[in-house]
């Protein structure tokens, strides 16, 4: 998770603003009930969306306290009580964060995210044995990334897939695919989903990444006149057509796909979020916006 699935604050309703944070703590005070406080310092924003959409499609109530946190200690604050939904996004959030950190490691082998492994690697361990399938396949897909990531691979769709693929097994959550058409939607939506994030993320990094001479698949090889900043702006200019272009198209298919989804709850947040919040938020990357400013949640 990257923390870029977010809403578009000035367009949500009070009440739908009010859910999305009840969603978010409430993943939050999950992570701290099952694996302690150390580990919500991971949590970032598009686990609260994931949980929100996998809610959408059910019937359930959601149960909803007012609580002080040890972020928030002085106001009280919506947020869900337990449940599956919520546990599972939980979960995800650690699983990934495990892995980015492993990938922080092997770029950059900083102390923050040696540190992040020590913690998070008994975690993982428990995790895996919950989802033993899904995590095997993340880390096939993974392996795959670092491979092509190594042999310096210079084609956005090529990189963009095993990351596509991830996304596609984190969306389809194993008890709302009880038919082969749900199912299909939403690893279609969590594929482009994965697309959107890793391209988004690849171009926001551009200049991070060559000063620092690490894989970008914009970049290709990464040489000693890349890392002059003059050189990186006119590439960004050069590839922000082709990568505005990828981009859009993905969500368009995630919009398509949420179109077909049989949903029953949150409609107006998820709408949102995928209509308004991410394409704000690509906007806002690419540099194309009037209003450079996005306000976040």
């Amino acid at each position: 998770m990257f923390g870029y699935i977010t809403p578009d604050k000035p367009e949500l309703k009070i009440k739908e603003y009010e859910l999305f944070n009840a969603f978010y703590c409430g993943i939050c005070k999950s992570i701290g009930r099952r694996y302690g406080n150390i580990p919500r310092l991971t949590l970032k924003y598009d686990s609260a969306f994931l949980a929100i959409l996998l809610y959408s499609l059910t019937d359930g109530q959601l149960k909803v306290n007012r609580e002080k946190c040890i972020v928030h200690p002085i106001k009280n604050r919506h947020v869900i009580l337990k449940n599956d939904i919520i546990d599972y996004a939980a979960d995800i959030n650690l699983i990934l964060s495990y892995f980015n950190m492993e990938d922080n490691n092997r770029d950059e082998g900083s102390i923050s995210a040696k540190l992040g492994i020590v913690f998070l690697r008994p975690i993982y361990k428990k995790l895996r044995k919950k989802y033993q399938e899904k995590c095997d396949i993340i880390e096939g897909r993974l392996k795959e990334l670092t491979d092509l990531e190594e042999k310096g691979c210079a084609s956005m769709d090529m990189a963009a897939e095993p990351f596509a693929k991830i996304m596609e097994e984190v969306i389809a959550y194993k008890p709302l695919c009880k038919d082969e058409k749900t199912e299909k939607i939403l690893r279609w939506m969590g594929y482009n989903l994965g697309k959107w994030i890793y391209l988004l993320d690849a171009f926001d990094d551009m200049e991070e990444d060559a000063k620092n001479s690490r894989y970008n698949p914009l970049l290709g090889r990464v040489d000693g006149k890349l890392k002059e900043i003059t050189h990186i702006l006119k590439l960004k200019d050069k590839l922000r057509d082709r990568v505005e272009f990828n981009l859009i198209y993905s969500l368009n298919q995630i919009g398509k796909a949420y179109e077909l989804l049989d949903k029953k709850n949150v409609k107006g947040l998820l709408e949102n979020i995928i209509y308004i919040g991410m394409l704000k938020k690509t906007e806002k990357i690419l540099g194309t916006r009037s209003c450079n400013e996005v306000e976040s949640i």
